[in-house]
């Protein structure tokens, strides 16, 4: 095992990142300042990915399969995607490190739950997890994270549905959550092909969300990656919802050695 993510630098559109041993660039279009490295730096990376070249990697044949780093001692199994993904979204660490303080004895929905990094928080903070993703694929590439990290015999319900069929089932069963994570797409197709579009199907969920709170809630945690999708915004969703609760919000950042790097937004009502 390889240890560690780091950012290595941002700047003109693109971010210089290292995942354990390997180094890779990427797109990053909040990225508008110039570079600290020279571009000697960046050609050396293993790897990158161009959105403006058809979507692809070069040099990708120099990236093993598969490897595994560790974030925050999580462990995680990385490969390149054909989106330019890697199974880690390294920008959510805080929120990891804050469910799973928050997670002991909670029973914790966590949907659009791509590759698991708050499930594992939530179960590795001792709650009772249900993990919800559209994509057969991510949800067994979230299993086997949370085999890498012990947790295969913890408490974790592994789901592939569409998330408002799901939760729809749920409210009829009488099933209600503790706390709720979730990290909407932009747009997105459900396990039966259902098209999900945020602005035009965010509030639906939220509704939904709402509705499957049960009497004692401790947390409701909304994350974007959508451009134009503020933290005020989140806010002003969040507290027509929730006015009871404690709203706490802000942007989520990759850092390391070089400038801090905006890549969405998260906010959290927070129940008395």
């Amino acid at each position: 095992m390889t240890d560690g993510y780091e950012l290595l630098d941002a700047g003109d559109g693109r971010k210089l990142e290292r995942f354990g041993d390997y180094v890779l660039a990427r797109p990053c279009a909040q990225a508008l300042w110039r570079p600290s490295r020279p571009e000697a730096d960046w050609r050396r990376a293993d790897a990158s990915f161009d959105r403006e070249d058809g979507n692809r990697w070069q040099g990708r044949g120099r990236l093993p399969d598969h490897w595994t780093i560790e974030v925050d001692g999580t462990a995680f199994h990385l490969s390149a995607t054909d989106f330019g993904h890697l199974g880690i979204f390294p920008e959510q660490r805080a929120q990891w490190r804050w469910i799973r303080g928050q997670a002991k004895g909670a029973r914790v929905l966590n949907l659009f739950a791509y590759s698991g990094g708050s499930t594992l928080a939530a179960a590795l903070g001792g709650a009772e997890v249900c993990h919800l993703d559209a994509s057969k694929g991510m949800v067994e590439w979230a299993r086997e994270n949370a085999a890498l990290n012990g947790l295969a015999d913890r408490p974790i319900r592994w789901i592939v549905d569409d998330a408002h069929k799901f939760m729809k089932r749920e409210i009829r069963r009488g099933r209600r959550y503790d706390a709720v994570i979730l990290d909407p797409p932009t747009f997105g197709r459900g396990a039966g092909g259902e098209m999900y579009k945020i602005e035009r199907d965010l509030a639906e969920t939220l509704d939904l969300v709402k509705a499957l709170l049960s009497d004692t809630p401790r947390f409701v945690l909304f994350s974007s990656h959508t451009p134009g999708l503020s933290q005020i915004v989140a806010e002003n969703i969040l507290s027509q919802l929730f006015p009871a609760a404690r709203l706490e919000s802000g942007e989520m950042l990759l850092e390391g050695r070089g400038r801090p790097c905006p890549s969405g937004i998260f906010c959290r009502a927070v129940f008395p």
